[in-house]
């Protein structure tokens, strides 16, 4: 069980991150060439990892948050604390990667408004980090329903 304070721990941050550079030469992205590969922490303690992978049909393609939490859902994972989100035009990260609406609503779905995000570029130490309710202000959650 992740028992720390997700905003505190430098060391799990950094992991993260590694763990989302790691895979993003495994993205998909023949048509957009914009590449990018998540890595999420659940209060299990497990990292799930996920990438991009398009389609022709540009509506059956899926992002790499969403891949990464529907792989930990899949598994049994349900409480989302944190995402570390790379990626960039044919793998140059120089920019900060940020996350879709649709995978802001998932990760809604199944974190809350302390969720981090945490948004690297260029190198490791080069991130910025949010709370997912800076990211979606007002949202709609699983609480409302």
């Amino acid at each position: 069980m992740y028992d720390r304070d997700i905003r505190k721990d430098e060391e799990m941050k950094s992991l993260l991150i590694e763990k989302a550079i790691e895979k993003l030469p495994n993205s998909y992205a023949p048509y957009s060439h914009y590449n990018v590969a998540a890595a999420a922490l659940f209060d299990s303690g497990e990292i799930y990892t996920g990438v991009n992978v398009e389609s022709a049909s540009f509506g059956m393609t899926i992002c790499a948050e969403r891949n990464a939490i529907f792989h930990a859902i899949a598994e049994g994972e349900r409480r989302l604390l944190a995402v570390a989100i790379v990626g960039g035009i044919d793998r140059e990260r120089s920019e900060y990667c940020v996350p879709c609406g649709a995978c802001r609503q998932v990760m809604r779905d199944f974190g809350d408004k302390d969720t981090m995000i945490v948004l690297s570029a260029r190198t490791p130490d080069d991130y910025l980090e949010n709370t997912l309710d800076e990211l979606l202000p007002r949202s709609f959650g699983p609480e409302k329903i």
